[in-house]
């Protein structure tokens, strides 16, 4: 394949459908008891949302969505720890926008903003380093944020204002690792799962290797998949026909090998190498502290560190007693079955970030299928086969 349609095929999507379904009632999976497999990635989870593949594969199978959305599992304490940095006098802080209206327990980085304090939008950490090169009476504060996915341009952005002599630039580092985190959901006594969809993006990054512990200690088998519909769905074919093999099987399998390979990003790993170390803990919202979940800034470059310049205050703050994020975020409940849903949280009036962030489980259920009311839409027509309706 090399064009964007044909991962859209609908005929491609028939195929995979009905070995989906067989595969399915081959290994006796029944709607009362359905097999359960977790898209990691809040791509992934979009992808499902808007291709309506929820509604394509069998009754007797469930996508699960999981925590794979960095600002999703961001802690009310740190969007507090971002706003007391903005606040700071001649601080620039900058930002993705995603995180802008992402509640902390009093506001957002976007009311700090209306509020008077110095937050821009950035498309790139490189951004914020120009910033401060032309602003060299402030202090430019960059909030990093993300998985392994990301970790590699904040770390070069690190070593591009050293090298520049860039002394203005810093750090907020909240950066997060996928690994503890899905051992943490394996360990959760009340959530089963059967297999695991995984995050194609990390993997570009870290390769399979990273995976293969998780695999082999829970016998769960994994496919590391792309984002389109017949990406996903064949990637799942993949996770039923290793637990068609049994437990013993279960292995790291790569459907997207035309991006992904084994070894994964040599030169990005080694930038992080270089400016991150494992943090002991970290927090994630709903999940509570992960260990070694979360990198911070090598004491080489802690003169780039906002939590080494300005006290942050680091206070843990509960999320809302009305707010489920950490039963969605560990796929315990699905986004409608939360008691706030559409109601007292919606993109307009978020109470958790699974409902502002992009790649959040609630925004994407709001957004294509709250309350059963779908719009069609349409994949693009190949030249090659039929058109299929799905929904969104």
């Amino acid at each position: 394949m090399k064009f964007v349609d044909e991962f859209r095929d609908p005929l491609a999507a028939r195929g995979l459908l009905r070995e989906i379904e067989a595969a399915t009632q081959r290994l006796g999976a029944t709607p009362a008891k359905p097999l359960q497999v977790m898209e990691v990635c809040g791509g992934h989870t979009h992808s499902i949302f808007r291709y309506a593949l929820k509604d394509l594969i069998p009754p007797a199978l469930e996508f699960v969505h999981g925590p794979g959305c960095p600002v999703c599992v961001l802690p009310m304490g740190r969007v507090d720890d971002c706003i007391a940095i903005a606040r700071e006098p001649n601080v620039i802080f900058t930002t993705f926008g995603d995180a802008m209206r992402v509640p902390g327990s009093r506001s957002s980085l976007l009311q700090a903003r209306a509020e008077g304090a110095d937050i821009r939008m950035v498309y790139s950490p490189l951004d914020a380093l120009e910033l401060a090169a032309r602003n060299p009476d402030k202090r430019v504060v960059f909030f990093a944020l993300g998985f392994e996915t990301t970790m590699p341009t904040t770390a070069m952005t690190v070593l591009e204002a050293e090298r520049r002599g860039i002394g203005n630039f810093a750090l907020f580092c909240n950066h997060i690792t996928i690994m503890p985190t899905m051992k943490a959901i394996l360990d959760e006594p009340d959530l089963r799962i059967d297999g695991f969809i995984g995050p194609g993006h990390v993997a570009t990054v870290m390769g399979l290797a990273p995976f293969e512990y998780l695999v082999h200690a829970y016998k769960k088998p994994l496919v590391i998949s792309g984002f389109e519909p017949t990406d996903i769905l064949q990637s799942l074919l993949m996770v039923l026909r290793q637990l068609e093999e049994g437990p013993e099987q279960a292995r790291v399998e790569n459907q997207y090998s035309r991006l992904v390979n084994a070894d994964g990003n040599r030169v990005a790993l080694q930038a992080i190498e270089r400016v991150f170390e494992l943090r002991d803990t970290f927090e994630w919202r709903g999940l509570g502290m992960i260990d070694h979940s979360g990198v911070r800034m090598r004491e080489a470059y802690a003169r780039f560190d906002a939590e080494r310049i300005f006290e942050v205050p680091g206070v843990s703050v509960s999320d809302p007693e009305n707010c489920q994020c950490g039963e969605v975020l560990k796929g315990v409940l699905k986004p409608p079955q939360c008691k706030a849903f559409g109601t007292l949280c919606t993109p307009q009036t978020p109470l958790g970030a699974l409902m502002v962030s992009s790649e959040g489980a609630c925004a994407a259920y709001y957004q294509f299928a709250r309350g059963g009311r779908e719009v069609p839409v349409q994949m693009p027509t190949p030249t090659h086969g039929k058109q299929l309706e799905v929904k969104a």
